[in-house]
């Protein structure tokens, strides 16, 4: 568990320095370059992803159990996920998805760290999900307050949005079908 909080904490942190200290990024930035701060914080974001995923496998070593799902649980989960590739993909794209919902990948890590609690019990899973999807929240709220927001996307496309869609679904399938097996160990069909 100690690596998997360790990683958190430097994952969470670079993803934060918006939302803990607005004028640190700027600063940094004006010290080290704009590129330089993003490789920085890039470094320091894939050593937390290094240690969130080897923390984690050393969890489901020795888990420990809080809740249990009841079986039917899969298919609400299943469900709940279903928008969130779409919503991934539609974070990059000038589609009406990025601009009526402003954050589509924050409304996609709060889906999916929900759908994950939801399946989810023991003790390594609700910190790892618990704690992304608080960061998710906390970091919307925090966009809304920061001063200097983007001007609102204008001449958004239903073609982006397509691509988005079609894009994200594709993903979901294989994730479903195959890539959560082969990454994760898991299979989401059971």
């Amino acid at each position: 568990m100690p690596l998997l909080l360790l990683g958190l904490l430097l994952f969470v942190a670079s993803h934060s320095v918006a939302i803990v200290a607005p004028g640190l990024r700027t600063s940094l930035g004006a010290k080290l370059g704009v590129n330089g701060y993003k490789l920085v914080a890039a470094l320091i974001a894939a050593l937390g992803l290094w240690l969130i995923i080897r923390g984690f496998g050393e969890a489901r070593l020795e888990p420990v159990v809080l809740y249990t799902s009841p079986p039917w649980m899969r298919h609400l989960v299943l469900t709940l996920m279903l928008p969130v590739f779409p919503l991934l993909a539609g974070a990059y794209l000038k589609g009406y998805i990025k601009s009526k919902l402003k954050h589509p990948m924050l409304v996609a890590v709060k889906l999916w760290a929900v759908a994950h609690l939801l399946i989810n019990g023991r003790l390594a899973d609700v910190v790892l999900f618990g704690t992304l999807l608080a960061w998710a929240v906390f970091d919307r709220i925090s966009i809304k307050r920061r001063p200097g927001q983007p001007p609102p996307l204008t001449n958004p496309s239903l073609w982006q949005d397509a691509i988005a869609v079609v894009v994200g679904l594709v993903l979901y399938v294989l994730f479903v079908m195959s890539w959560h097996m082969k990454l994760i160990g898991v299979s989401p069909l059971g």
